[in-house]
């Protein structure tokens, strides 16, 4: 079987649309410094070609989580397979995400970082899949909003593959 990709959202769209959500940020926050948390894999293109299109200091920092339930959907409880380097009391906070549905991981994901005494703290993400949503999550920042299908791209994958498209897309089989 043959694998095609159909483009949902090209890397012109892609490109402009970050650069806007940099410049947001950038007004948003002016005066201050911004402290960029990635959650792992997929959010690491997203957030440093944001990074990129924010005007104030930044700091970085990464975190990977893996969240247990049953093989088809998440419970939701999060395991933090790799910790933040660094401490986030007092500090602006930014969480990027490639991308968000049913928003149950990240709801308690936000809710132990909450618990880190940040002085404030917000979600940015490249795609959000309100139709798919559980569990009501705050997104200050969204890149785009998309219909519930399976995409690849900037980041996200399909068996590991496809991470490095510059462009959001959808595989399609063919016989």
């Amino acid at each position: 079987m043959k694998e095609t990709i159909k483009v949902l959202i090209s890397q012109e769209e892609v490109d402009a649309r970050i650069k806007k959500l940099g410049e947001k940020i950038s007004k948003d926050y002016e005066g201050k410094e911004i402290h960029l948390i990635c959650v792992l894999k997929g959010g690491v293109f997203f957030m440093c070609e944001l990074a990129k299109h924010i005007t104030i200091p930044v700091s970085l920092d990464f975190m990977s989580v893996a969240s247990y339930g049953d093989e088809k959907s998440s419970s939701g409880i999060v395991k933090i397979t790799k910790d933040l380097d660094e401490n986030l009391e007092g500090k602006d906070v930014l969480v990027v995400e490639d991308i968000i549905d049913s928003g149950r991981t990240l709801s308690h994901l936000l809710e132990l970082l909450q618990n880190r005494k940040p002085k404030s703290m917000r979600l940015c993400t490249l795609l959000d899949k309100p139709d798919r949503r559980i569990c009501e999550v705050a997104v200050d920042y969204i890149g785009f909003e998309i219909p519930d299908e399976f995409v690849i791209g900037y980041g996200l994958d399909y068996a590991q593959k496809y991470r490095n498209l510059p462009y959001i897309g959808v595989v399609c089989s063919e016989a």
